[in-house]
């Protein structure tokens, strides 16, 4: 049941991965929100993919720092990657309403700390 339940959050992660991944390779009609989003949303997903393998049941939270809090007190190695979480942060929820818009230089940078973060879950899982 929980190795279903993980699997299910790769998933879903890695769906905002492929779209981030296709979005960001665009020439045309690019859309950097959307990118993004998908890149927050990929590690927020693989954040609480790592806590249920460990028996932690993720709080419906949106914020990656309080979700790495979580992690690093299962594995300090997390704490490594706090820096590149907030660039991640600052892409949640609020970000999909008027009034905050990305560049395409925000969305290229946010694609490969995604692609970074990624791979570091990844090894954990």
């Amino acid at each position: 049941m929980k190795e279903k339940l993980i699997n299910e959050w790769i998933y879903k992660a890695e769906e905002d991965f492929e779209s981030a991944m296709y979005l960001v390779k665009k020439r045309k009609n690019v859309a950097p929100d959307s990118v993004c989003f998908h890149s927050q949303q990929c590690i927020e997903k693989y954040l609480k993919a790592f806590l249920i393998k460990n028996d932690v049941v993720p709080p419906e939270v949106h914020d990656l720092q309080r979700l790495r809090v979580l992690c690093a007190n299962i594995d300090k190695d997390f704490n490594l990657i706090s820096e590149e979480l907030d660039i991640l942060n600052a892409y949640a929820v609020n970000f999909r309403y008027p009034g905050e818009q990305a560049t395409i230089e925000e969305s290229k940078e946010a694609a490969l700390k995604m692609r970074e973060i990624r791979e570091f879950i990844r090894k954990k899982i």
